[in-house]
C-alpha cells in the first residue's frame, strides 16, 4: 500500500496554551520508552510525558493541554527531581524512589513560555510550583489516558481520590 503525501495536508491550525502562570491538574503521565542520548552515543535513556490540563480554555471550550518530556531519572541532575522537588516543596531523600503516576490529578502552578521553530509556536512548561494556599483544585476534565496502569483485579475502577495524592 503506498503513502501519499498531497499538497494542501499539513494539518489543522494550532494554537499553542497562553503563555504566563496557570493553574494546572495533571491529568496522565505517558512511558514514551527508551530513545537514544543525544549526549551520550550508543546510551539509552527512559523517557515520561507529563501531561496537564490548564486553566484556561480553546475556541472549542476544551482546557489546554500541555506536556513536557522528561528522563525517568531522580539523578540530582534531573529535570524530573528538580520539577518534582519544586511541585512537592520538598526534596527526595537519597536514594529515595517516586511511583510517577501518583502525581495523576495532582493540582499545581506551571509556568508558560512559548518558542517559535520556523512558522509554529509552541508552549513549553518551564517551571512546576505548588498550588498556592487554600486554592481550589482543578478537576481533570474529558480526558482520555494515553496509556493507563494495568487495572487491579481486586479494586476495579477505584476513583482517585485526594488522599491518594501524595502532595
Amino acid at each position: 500500500m503506498a503513502l501519499i503525501a498531497m499538497a494542501g495536508s499539513e494539518g489543522k491550525v494550532f494554537t499553542p496554551a497562553p503563555a504566563g502562570p496557570h493553574q494546572a491538574v495533571c491529568v496522565d503521565v505517558i512511558d514514551k520508552g527508551m530513545h537514544p542520548n543525544k549526549f551520550n552515543p550508543g546510551k539509552d535513556q527512559h523517557k515520561i510525558d507529563i501531561a496537564w490540563q490548564i486553566d484556561e480554555r480553546r475556541d472549542d471550550g476544551k482546557p489546554y493541554l500541555v506536556y513536557k518530556r522528561y528522563t525517568l531519572s531522580l539523578h540530582e541532575k534531573a529535570t524530573l527531581r528538580h520539577d518534582l522537588e519544586s511541585w512537592r516543596g520538598a526534596p527526595f531523600m537519597p536514594d529515595a524512589g517516586f511511583d510517577v503516576e501518583s502525581i495523576i490529578g495532582a493540582n499545581c502552578l506551571i509556568n508558560i513560555q512559548h518558542n517559535t521553530v520556523g512558522d509554529r509556536t509552541y508552549a513549553n512548561v518551564v517551571s512546576v510550583m505548588p498550588l498556592v494556599k487554600g486554592m481550589a483544585k482543578l478537576k481533570p476534565e474529558g480526558y482520555e489516558r494515553k496509556s493507563a496502569p494495568p487495572v487491579d483485579i481486586d479494586q476495579p475502577n477505584t476513583p482517585i481520590t485526594d488522599e491518594d495524592i501524595p502532595f
